[in-house]
Parts: C-alpha cells; structure tokens; sequence
C-alpha cells in the first residue's frame, strides 16, 4: 500500500506526461485510454506498491485503483520531473481486484 513518502511524491505530482507510443500501446492491447488511466490517480481507494523488480534505471510504481465509471485498473508508472508517466495500464486481475476490494 501507499508509503508516507509514495504519497507526498504524488501529492507534488503537477500532472501528467503522455509518451505517444504508450498512449497507443494501451489502447491496443488494452482498450484503456488514456483519460481513463488518468482518473484512477483522483479516485478513492488508490493502492500504489514501488516496483523493485522494475525499478533498476528509475523508481517505477504500481497503482491499483477505479475509473469514473468503476473500471479497476492496474497501472504502471514512474515520476518524472514532477510529472506522472503512465506506463502501462490495464484491467486488474483476479488477484488484484481482491487485494483492491480488501481496501
């Protein structure tokens, strides 16, 4: 879950930062478009764990969280410059939506 120091690097977050080829990616594969990635950040419960695993050049996040319309999305992320970069966001898995409705 969401650490003291996760939080207030969101909190300075002054948006976000579309790479086109991501915006696209997710799409494609996903069917998730990019405003709907957005709103999970501004939706309660968000449930964000860092991602050591993925986290060798820059620190990269995971979120758990819901859309406007309650689509549950796992997102992948990283804070640039203030900026959040969505890196890949698609529909929870099973596993994911327990750990999400256990919040």
């Amino acid at each position: 879950m969401i650490s003291d120091k996760q939080g207030s690097l969101l909190e300075k977050a002054e948006g976000f930062d579309w790479d086109e080829a991501n915006i696209n990616k997710n799409w494609r594969k996903h069917k998730v478009n990019f405003k709907e990635a957005e709103q999970t950040f501004f939706n309660k419960p968000l449930l964000i764990n860092f991602d050591q695993k993925h986290s060798a050049k820059e620190k990269r996040f995971q979120a758990l969280g819901k859309t406007s319309q309650q689509r549950k999305l796992f997102i992948s992320f990283i804070v640039r410059k203030n900026k959040i970069r969505v890196i890949s966001a698609r529909d929870m898995s099973r596993k994911e939506k327990r750990q999400y409705e256990k919040a």
